[in-house]
């Protein structure tokens, strides 16, 4: 099999494990408003949306939105930034953090179920195939 072949075969893998039941929990906890919700919780003092556009690599108008939702549900707030009254605090609620925790741990014990499934041995294997395929992206990016 050759790097064209096997690139073929590594995207169909991908596209089935990213709509299997846990795969796909873990998937929408990074994106999104969980996602949003969950960096935001992350920093206690307030964040910045263009912090969070950073982040998650979509435009500020993406994150108006997600942040407008996240506000009508009360789970977050917003207010003026007292260091720089140009700019715009994003805090979560008491809400917003607890829902946060309940849907991190939930996601947590999907990727626990996950690696129970693959074994010690495999998932041993995994977390480091993935680690260094996060180093190359990152030296990808670096070089770039």
């Amino acid at each position: 099999m050759d790097r064209r072949e096997m690139a073929a075969d590594l995207l169909e893998k991908m596209q089935t494990l990213r709509r299997a039941g846990p795969q796909k929990q873990i998937n929408e906890a990074l994106r999104g408003e969980a996602f949003a919700l969950h960096f935001i919780a992350d920093h206690d003092g307030g964040v910045l949306p263009g912090e969070i556009s950073r982040e998650m690599a979509v435009s500020s108008a993406r994150i108006a939105k997600a942040l407008n939702a996240l506000e009508h549900k009360g789970l977050i707030t917003r207010q003026i930034n007292p260091k720089d009254r140009r700019q715009v605090l994003v805090s979560v609620t008491p809400e917003g953090k607890a829902l946060e925790e309940t849907h991190r741990q939930a996601v947590l014990s999907e990727a626990v179920k996950l690696l129970d499934l693959l074994g010690d041995r495999d998932a041993r294997e995994y977390l480091r195939i993935t680690g260094r395929l996060v180093e190359i992206t990152q030296e990808f990016i670096c070089n770039k």
